[in-house]
Order: structure tokens, then sequence, then C-alpha cells
């Protein structure tokens, strides 16, 4: 990737070069960092977050985490993909500090279902993003973590401390609600 950072646009930077910049806390190479990849966390962090400004703080104490630990990044994968990690990771440790985590509790064991994909033919990504903001906290960041960042139901009952089958049924549930809320909104366009 070649990034340019001179006024004159005659200093082509790569991401190696921004990396190593960080690392010196070179703040023009921190600022750039955080201009090319702010966007598109910010996207990851909605999907956890309450609300946008809870997404900004989110994306704040995960870049100061990727600041602070950038020399620790040893190129084994997408830096993108390293900087998207520590941004799930932070957006789950607030989650985790929150007291939204009721409807994870006494949760019955239910068979997975798929939603209808003729459900969604004529939606915006925007759309649904919407909608799926909409969802509450427990049934949304399972699904942000199942269907969105790919994690197994294992891997999620793991990272938030619950147990495999209440996964699943977050899932489920999540699927049913967005189908019945997308329906909804179809007989409305209608």
């Amino acid at each position: 990737m070649q990034i340019t950072l001179s006024k004159d646009n005659s200093i082509p930077l790569t991401e190696q070069d921004l990396i190593i910049g960080c690392i010196r806390e070179d703040r023009v190479c921190q600022r750039e960092l955080f201009r090319l990849y702010a966007g598109k966390m910010l996207t990851v962090c909605t999907r956890y977050a309450r609300h946008h400004q809870e997404a900004e703080d989110i994306l704040q104490d995960a870049f100061i985490k990727v600041f602070d630990n950038i020399s620790k990044f040893q190129a084994k994968g997408s830096f993108e993909g390293w900087i998207r990690k520590i941004v799930i990771n932070t957006a789950l440790k607030n989650y985790k500090k929150s007291s939204f985590q009721k409807e994870l509790i006494g949760v019955e064991d239910y068979p997975e279902n798929s939603i209808d994909p003729s459900v969604i033919p004529h939606m915006q990504a925007e759309e649904l993003l919407k909608i799926i903001e909409g969802l509450p906290e427990g049934y949304r960041i399972v699904f942000n973590l199942y269907a969105i960042e790919g994690f197994s139901h294992k891997e999620i009952a793991e990272m938030l401390n619950i147990k495999e089958s209440t996964s699943r049924s977050q899932l489920v549930k999540a699927r049913k609600m967005l189908q019945e809320r997308i329906l909804k909104l179809q007989k409305i366009a209608s």
C-alpha cells in the first residue's frame, strides 16, 4: 500500500513505513494511520456499541491500544486484520463492563435456523446495519461476532464467558427478530 504524506504529495510511504513511524511515536504517522483506518473501524465499533458516542469512545480506546502495541505486530496476516482484532476485543471488553448483559441469562437451547435469503432482496447494507443496531444488546453482540466477524459459537462463548448453547440461542433469536423486522419493513414498503 502506498501512502503519501507530504503537502506536495512527493513522499510516498508504505504501510510498513507508517508502522515504523508509529513505533517511533511520530505524530504525523499516527495521524495518517488513524485517518486510513478510523472509518472502517468506527463501523465495526458501531456494531457493538449502544450509540454513536459509545462507538467513538471504543474507537479511541482501541487506537490507543493499537499505538501502544504496534511494535508487537508481527506481519502474520494483514495489518488491518490486526487492528480489527484489537477493535473487536476493545468493544467486547466495553460490553462486558456494561450492565446490559441481562438478556444472556436464562436462555434456552434452541436449534439453529437460518434467515430466508429472499427476505432481503433489495435492502441496502446501511438499512440492514440499522436494523441490526436495533437488536437487544446480547443478540446484537452474538450476531455480529458470528454472522459478520465469523467466530464460532465456542469462540464466542469463551469471549463472552457464556455457554455455547447461549450463544446459539442468542443467534437464533437475533435472526428471528431480524427476519420479523425486515418482513415488517417490506410490508410497509409495499
